[in-house]
C-alpha cells in the first residue's frame, strides 16, 4: 500500500487530501494529513467573526469533523524534520514533546501555507496583531470587547496594509464599533488594493469614505509602542495615540519550508514544475503559499485561496497518475474573479476581471460562492441551514426583547 503524506491543512493540503480520497484507486493508499492545529480555517470568511455575523464552528471546523468517514488519517502535531533522502518526516505533539512520530512516504505534499512576518518594525512583535488564524481573530475580538466595556469616547484602530485583508478588516471593525471607532489604514503604496480590479478598488474607496476611515497612503510604519504608533509620511514623521494595531503586511513561508534541501526562488518559495512537482523531485509536490507557481505567461501566481483550491485538484489527480503510471497534467489557472467584503451589508466582486458588481448582489454571490467552496458537503449543509435560519432566530429574539 502506498502512503501519501500531506503537510499542512490549509486550502492546498486539506482539499488535496479530500480529492485524493475520492479518486478511483485500485488499491486505496494511506492518506495522512498533518497540521499543528486541530482546525481548518476558511480564511476568506474570518472577517465575519469580528462582526459576529458568523460563528467560529462555521469558519473553522475541526479536522476530525471534516475527515470523518473519508478514510483520511489526521495527525495533529508540529513537523520537526523532513528527510528528503530517506523519504521520512518527523512529527511531535506539543503536549508530548518527547514523543516523536516518524512517517515514511511514497508521495509527499508540501502545503505549509504562509505566515505574516510580524517583526518588520520595532515594537510590532509586541504590540501588533496579525490576522491570518482563528487565534488572531479571537485575540482581536477579546481586545475589542475589553475596550468596549470601558465605554470610551473613541476606540482608535490602525491597520498596516491596504490590500484586500486590510480593507476588509477596516470595514468590519468600523461597522462593529459604529460611531466609536476611529479606523486608519496605512500603506506604502499610492493606492489601496493595488493588485485588485479597478471596479473593486472604486467600490472599496466608496466604502471606506462612507465610514470615515482614514487612508494614509505613501506612508510607512516607523515603530509601534504601548498605545502609540509612529508613521513616516512623505513630508515628515508623526506619533499618534492608538488602541489596536493590526498587521496585514507581507507573506513568508515557514522556517521549516526555507530549510528544506529543495530548489528555492529568490523569495524563498519552493520552485515547482507545471505539474506541481518540485523541480528535480518527482515524488514531492508543493502548492499554495509555499510554492512558486507560474501561469502560462510566466507570471508568478498570487498566494490566494482561489489559486490553492484549483491547485489541489490538479495535485491530487497528478499524485494518482504518478502512482498509476499515467501521464501528469500541467496546472492551468483560471482567474475567476475576486470577492471583497466591505462591511456587514456590502461587498464587491469582479467577474473574470471584466465585470464589476457591488452591494447586495455581490454580498449574496460572495456568501453563495464560499458556501459551495467549503470542504465537505456535510459542512456545507450545516452552515447553509444555519445561514438561512439565523434571520428568523434573530427576529424571534428581538421580539422577545
Amino acid at each position: 500500500m502506498s502512503r501519501i503524506c500531506i503537510l499542512g491543512g490549509g486550502f492546498g493540503g486539506l482539499y488535496t487530501a479530500l480529492q485524493l480520497s475520492q479518486l478511483p484507486w485500485t488499491v486505496q493508499p494511506e492518506i495522512i494529513l498533518i497540521d499543528k492545529s486541530d482546525r481548518f480555517v476558511f480564511n476568506p470568511l474570518l472577517y465575519e467573526l469580528i462582526t459576529e455575523e458568523l460563528e467560529a464552528w462555521e469558519v473553522a471546523p475541526t479536522f476530525s469533523e471534516l475527515l470523518a468517514r473519508t478514510g483520511i488519517q489526521f495527525v495533529q502535531g508540529q513537523i520537526t524534520a523532513v528527510d528528503i533522502v530517506t523519504s521520512q518526516i518527523s512529527v511531535t505533539n506539543p503536549l508530548l514533546p518527547k514523543e516523536v512520530l516518524n512517517f515514511n512516504y511514497d508521495r509527499l505534499v508540501l502545503a505549509f501555507g504562509g505566515e505574516t512576518p510580524i517583526d518588520m518594525v520595532p515594537g510590532s512583535l509586541d504590540y501588533a496583531i496579525p490576522f491570518r488564524t482563528l487565534a488572531d481573530a479571537q485575540r482581536l475580538q477579546l481586545r475589542l470587547r475589553q475596550l468596549e466595556q470601558l465605554k470610551p469616547e473613541k476606540i482608535r484602530v490602525c491597520i498596516a496594509g491596504a490590500g484586500s485583508s486590510g480593507v476588509e478588516l477596516a470595514c468590519k471593525i468600523s461597522d462593529r464599533l459604529l460611531g466609536v471607532g476611529r479606523v486608519r489604514i496605512i500603506d506604502r503604496n499610492s493606492m489601496i488594493l493595488p493588485n485588485s480590479p479597478v471596479s473593486n478598488r472604486l467600490a472599496a474607496e466608496k466604502a471606506l469614505a462612507s465610514r470615515d476611515i482614514w487612508t494614509d497612503l505613501s506612508t510607512s510604519v516607523a515603530r509601534i509602542g504601548d498605545g502609540e504608533i509612529t508613521l513616516n509620511y512623505t513630508h515628515g514623521t508623526d506619533t499618534l495615540p492608538v488602541d489596536i494595531v493590526m498587521w496585514t503586511v507581507g507573506n513568508t513561508i515557514s522556517s521549516l519550508g526555507r530549510s528544506l534541501n529543495l530548489p528555492h526562488s529568490s523569495g524563498g518559495k519552493i520552485i515547482t514544475e507545471d505539474t506541481l512537482q518540485v523541480q528535480g523531485h518527482d515524488q514531492i509536490f508543493a502548492l499554495g503559499d509555499i510554492a512558486e507557481c507560474r501561469d502560462a505567461s510566466g507570471q508568478v501566481l498570487p498566494a490566494t485561496a482561489q489559486v490553492a483550491f484549483q491547485q489541489a485538484q490538479y495535485c491530487a489527480r497528478n499524485i494518482w497518475a504518478s502512482l498509476n503510471n499515467h501521464s501528469l497534467a500541467p496546472f492551468t489557472y483560471l482567474a475567476l474573479g475576486e470577492f471583497i467584503s466591505l462591511g456587514k451589508d456590502n461587498a464587491a466582486m469582479s467577474i473574470f476581471g471584466q465585470f464589476g458588481v457591488e452591494g447586495l448582489p455581490a454580498l449574496i454571490a460572495r456568501r453563495a460562492a464560499y458556501l459551495l467552496r467549503m470542504p465537505t458537503f456535510q459542512h456545507q449543509v450545516r452552515v447553509g441551514i444555519n445561514w438561512l435560519s439565523r434571520p428568523l432566530f434573530d427576529l424571534l429574539r428581538g421580539d422577545r426583547r
